[in-house]
C-alpha cells in the first residue's frame, strides 16, 4: 500500500505546479494529518465485586481479571502513547495488563475534571487509552464530541470501547464496540 501510494504522489508531484514548494517538503505536508490526529480509546473497568453494596471501592471479579487481561489481546496492535485511569481499584487493575503489556505507566485523571486543559494539553495528538466507567466514559465522549451522543452505560455492561478520533481539521468522530 505504501508503494502505491509513493508511486501515486510522484505521478501528482510530477504533473503538478506546486510553486516554490520542494517535492521532499510536499510529501512532509502529506504526513502531517496523520500525526495530528488525537485518537482516544475508551473503556469501562472490568467486572467488579458488588457483594458489599457499601463498599465504594470494590476489586475486580475473576470474570473481570479475564476481561482485563483479555483486553490486551484486543489491542495488541495499538500502541498507545499514553494510559489513563481513574484512581479506583477495578479501573487500575483494569489498565495494568494493557499498560504492563505496553510498558506504559498509568496516569491517573480526575473523575471530577475530565478533559481538563492539561489533559487537553498532554494528549494532543496522541493515540490514548482511558479506563472509566459507566457514567463517566459517555459523558467524557459527549465533552469531547461537543453533543449528547451517547447515555450512560447500564450497569451490567462491562465490554464497551468507545473510539473518538479528533481529526486535523478539527473533525470529531466517534463510535462504539461492545465485547463480551
Amino acid at each position: 500500500m505504501k508503494r502505491y501510494f509513493l508511486i501515486l504522489s510522484l505521478i501528482l508531484l510530477t504533473s503538478c505546479n506546486f510553486g516554490d514548494k520542494e517535492p521532499s517538503e510536499i510529501m512532509d505536508d502529506a504526513k502531517k494529518p496523520s500525526e495530528e490526529i488525537t485518537t482516544y480509546y475508551f473503556i469501562r473497568h472490568a467486572e467488579k465485586d458488588t457483594t458489599d453494596t457499601a463498599n465504594k471501592d470494590p476489586e475486580l471479579t475473576e470474570t473481570g481479571i479475564k476481561r482485563a487481561q483479555n483486553w490486551t489481546k484486543t489491542f495488541k496492535d495499538i500502541d498507545f502513547d499514553l494510559i489513563y485511569s481513574s484512581d479506583y481499584k477495578r479501573t487500575v487493575n483494569t489498565a495494568k495488563p494493557i499498560a504492563e503489556d505496553q510498558n506504559k505507566e498509568i496516569k491517573f485523571y480526575d473523575t471530577e475534571k475530565l478533559n481538563e486543559k492539561d489533559f487537553q494539553k498532554n494528549t494532543k495528538n496522541k493515540t490514548v487509552l482511558v479506563v472509566g466507567h459507566s457514567n463517566l466514559n459517555p459523558e467524557w465522549v459527549n465533552y469531547i464530541l461537543g453533543k449528547k451522543k451517547y447515555q450512560d452505560l447500564d450497569e451490567s455492561v462491562y465490554g464497551s470501547l468507545f473510539i473518538v478520533t479528533i481529526h486535523p481539521n478539527g473533525d470529531r468522530t466517534s463510535q462504539v464496540l461492545y465485547f463480551d
